[in-house]
């Protein structure tokens, strides 16, 4: 089996403050395999944002696993940390002002990032530059300042900056929070197509609703764990059209733990604890407070055996309902 590129296993941050601990990450599990385009989405506070400096090598995790590329960011040294940030992680921040250097063209941000990498010489480098720029949709703006572009141009130039130095891996955080949908919907589909042209593995966290239109894969972290995933994928239906279906799934960890979705626990007030019972090809489960017996499952009727089971630990199709 291949070696993923990210690899986090019981990823667990926490930030003390005035004596008082917070749990950033509670043993988060992600796996991104080489070549793969995912996104992040959580709500504020969620710690997809902490998951992110971690992975770039800014901070370091309080336990746990999380490899990149190879590199084992936990125990790595100073400069292991420098010329993984340099050469195997490229990064593009949510503020353009983070990116790029404001008294620099384009051209001369991207030559900077290799000057300081010493990679990419002379005739090279300037050929690197411009395909780079091309790439991304914005060769016309290599002779200009970063004032001189537009929002959406200064995110395609920062995806260009972050790729100077050939990286294994493109981390995104935040990389459309400025911009209108239009805007944000031409920045995410450079950063798939330079996934689709070079396989560069890309990880974006974001809370833009849109990007599910330029992904296949979408992770939701909540409560510092990653909770569901919807796969996305084309297929052709019978009168041989294509159509795109997305399928939601819980994310069970190494010890069998894994998340309800929210509106389920809501709609069934689920709380404390619940009932379930292992079925042929199935798990179902009970709210714990209906005044049955604890540790008794209700019988299921056959009606309800059609309609409310949820299949071996994962998430339901949308379409479909699921035993609760």
């Amino acid at each position: 089996m291949t070696e993923p590129h990210i690899l986090c296993t019981d990823l667990v941050r926490i930030f003390t403050a005035d004596g008082v601990e917070v749990q950033a990450l509670q043993g988060l599990n992600l796996r991104v395999d080489p070549g793969e385009m995912v996104a992040v989405v959580g709500a504020s506070g969620s710690g997809k944002s902490t998951l992110l400096t971690i992975l770039s090598g800014l901070d370091t995790a309080t336990a746990g696993v999380a490899r990149v590329a190879g590199h084992d960011l936990l125990t790595m040294g100073s400069r292991e940390r420098v010329a993984y940030q340099r050469r195997t992680v490229g990064f593009v921040w949510q503020q353009t002002s983070r990116n790029l250097l404001p008294y620099l063209t384009a051209g001369e941000n991207l030559a900077l990032a290799m000057n300081v990498a010493r990679t990419h010489r002379g005739a090279d480098r300037a050929r690197r530059v411009d395909e780079l720029l091309e790439l991304t949709g914005v060769g016309e703006a290599r002779d200009r300042r970063p004032a001189e572009l537009s929002g959406g141009q200064q995110q395609r130039v920062a995806i260009a900056v972050a790729l100077a130095n050939a990286p294994l891996v493109l981390l995104a955080d935040e990389p459309t929070g400025e911009l209108d949908e239009a805007t944000s919907a031409a920045v995410l589909e450079a950063m798939r197509g330079v996934n689709e042209e070079l396989g560069v593995t890309t990880l974006i966290v974001t809370h833009d609703a849109t990007v599910s239109d330029h992904v296949r894969r979408t992770v939701q972290i909540r409560d510092g764990r990653t909770s569901t995933e919807v796969l996305r994928s084309t297929r052709l239906d019978e009168h041989g059209a294509e159509e795109h279906v997305a399928e939601e799934f819980a994310v069970l960890d190494r010890v069998g733990r894994l998340q309800l979705p929210h509106e389920f626990v809501q709609n069934l007030q689920l709380r404390d604890r619940v009932r379930l019972a292992l079925e042929s090809d199935h798990v179902g489960v009970w709210p714990g407070h209906d005044g049955a017996a604890d540790g008794v499952a209700p019988a299921a009727s056959d009606d309800t055996a059609a309609s409310d089971d949820t299949d071996d630990g994962t998430a339901p199709d949308p379409g479909t309902e699921e035993e609760r």
